[in-house]
């Protein structure tokens, strides 16, 4: 990992310290010496548990973008998240993802994009003191917390997938 002194710049990566700090923040931006393309990866990296990874999910509900930040700990449900939001959810192409965040796949962060994306923000993601989320570039990374990513994103805070039964609500 670099430190904030020896840290290469890029352009995606600079466009989103800009916008942490239009927001008042200036976390340090993590820049790790290989690209951290999974959440567990990133999580290892890191030392934390999966679950603190926020995944920059970019799909379309109708053909707009939509963007989830997700815990890593578990995926989007896709079909049941497209009938709540009164949809359908697609992935969205490279060039789609590309054109609503000016980000690639894989460093596609929460915010710095061209125009706003309307933003789901993972409730399981609240659950952490301390989530880490992708900074413009696959091989970077800042710290926030889940109320600072629905603030700085004016994302809507809610489940992905539907809840899960315990063990004792199915006995």
């Amino acid at each position: 990992m670099s430190s904030p002194a020896s840290a290469p710049s890029h352009a995606a990566v600079d466009r989103v310290a800009a916008a942490l700090a239009a927001q008042g923040l200036e976390p340090e931006i993590v820049w790790f010496d290989d690209a951290v393309t999974t959440a567990q990866l990133a999580a290892d990296a890191l030392g934390v548990e999966v679950g603190q990874i926020a995944n920059s999910l970019v799909f379309t509900l109708d053909d707009e973008p939509i963007l989830v930040l997700t815990s890593g700990a578990h995926r989007v449900d896709t079909e049941w998240l497209g009938s709540e939001l009164g949809g359908v959810i697609r992935r969205a192409s490279k060039e789609t993802v590309k054109a609503a965040t000016g980000q690639v796949i894989g460093g596609v962060a929460p915010l710095g994009h061209p125009a706003p994306v309307r933003t789901i923000v993972d409730t399981d993601l609240a659950a952490h003191p301390v989530v880490w989320a992708a900074a413009g570039h696959a091989k970077t990374v800042f710290p926030t917390t889940f109320d600072d990513l629905v603030r700085i994103t004016g994302g809507t805070p809610r489940a992905v997938e539907p809840a899960r039964e315990s063990a004792a609500e199915s006995a």
